[in-house]
């Protein structure tokens, strides 16, 4: 049975080049604000929006990029700019009339909400250019654009971070896509050229670490809040976030993962663990 998606199917040949079921990603941008216990402000609002229109514009020039190579690929070809439906040109001209936008608008918010979307923006192009195709490197690329979501968030709003806040949010990034990179393994072992590098059993092992590094970050954070919250209640939020992420990694093991904006949404057992930790969380931070 076909995975349920983030947003209805699109016709439209540049927003499906934009890739509107990846944009789920940047509400990382509320994570900071939301873990201090402070109210969501229109700074945030802003992160989003820069981040929405930045990643949507590494994804033309990546398609622009990577156009002959998707050609040649079974599924990737169907995409607008190697169907030919977007010429390649028009895919550049959009692409970088997007990120123009979100340096544009980063400044409402502050210089350093700025500063996290330009570096956001050399590293995903680094990374289009070169860093996909390096192994391990690949991984940590991916993984630092979920940082500088976060913590663009965190300087937009004047939040400060907790060190194990941060280590939560590296290493659960680090821990989705060594799961993606191990069902593109798993499924499509030609899909991306850095994948040859790559074995199963590294993978599996990375992810255990991640995975183990991951909870251990949160327990440290929920435990040692600095807030008033209510540290009970925080503390057993680790319950039903230690079942997500166990329940993820099964579901990783079968084969699943390739497409975690997909997963995360479409399992019940996830929704439901997700749910009561957002529940308890908010309880604690907020109400406690």
């Amino acid at each position: 049975m076909a995975l349920p998606t983030l947003a209805p199917p699109v016709s439209s040949p540049l927003l499906v080049t934009a890739r509107p079921r990846q944009w789920i990603k940047n509400v990382l941008v509320f994570a900071a604000p939301l873990a201090a216990g402070e109210f969501v402000e229109p700074a945030s609002f802003v992160a989003l929006a820069s981040f929405t229109l930045a990643s949507a514009g590494t994804y033309f020039l990546n398609d622009a990029a990577d156009v002959e190579a998707d050609r040649r690929h079974p599924v990737k070809r169907r995409r607008p700019v190697a169907s030919g439906a977007i010429s390649v040109r028009t895919a550049w001209l959009c692409g970088l009339g997007l990120m123009a936008a979100a340096l544009a608008i980063a400044p409402l918010a502050g210089p350093g909400l700025l500063g996290c979307v330009a570096a956001y923006l050399a590293l995903t192009f680094a990374y289009s250019w070169r860093l996909k195709r390096i192994a391990v490197v690949d991984i940590l690329a991916v993984a630092g654009g979920f940082l500088l979501r976060t913590i663009g968030g965190a300087v937009a709003t004047g939040v400060p971070m907790s060190s194990w806040f941060l280590l939560t949010a590296l290493l659960g990034s680090l821990f989705l896509v060594t799961g993606k990179r191990l069902g593109e393994l798993r499924r499509d072992p030609g899909g991306r050229a850095v994948l040859a590098a790559y074995s199963l059993p590294w993978l599996q092992q990375t992810l255990t670490m991640t995975l183990t590094g991951t909870i251990i970050a949160y327990a440290c954070w929920a435990f040692e809040f600095s807030g008033d919250a209510s540290l009970p209640l925080l503390a057993l939020s680790l319950v039903p976030f230690l079942a997500g992420l166990m329940r993820y990694s099964l579901l990783v093991a079968r084969g699943d993962g390739e497409a975690p904006e997909n997963l995360l949404v479409s399992d019940g057992f996830l929704l439901v663990s997700g749910g009561a930790w957002a529940v308890m969380a908010t309880a604690a931070i907020y109400f406690g």
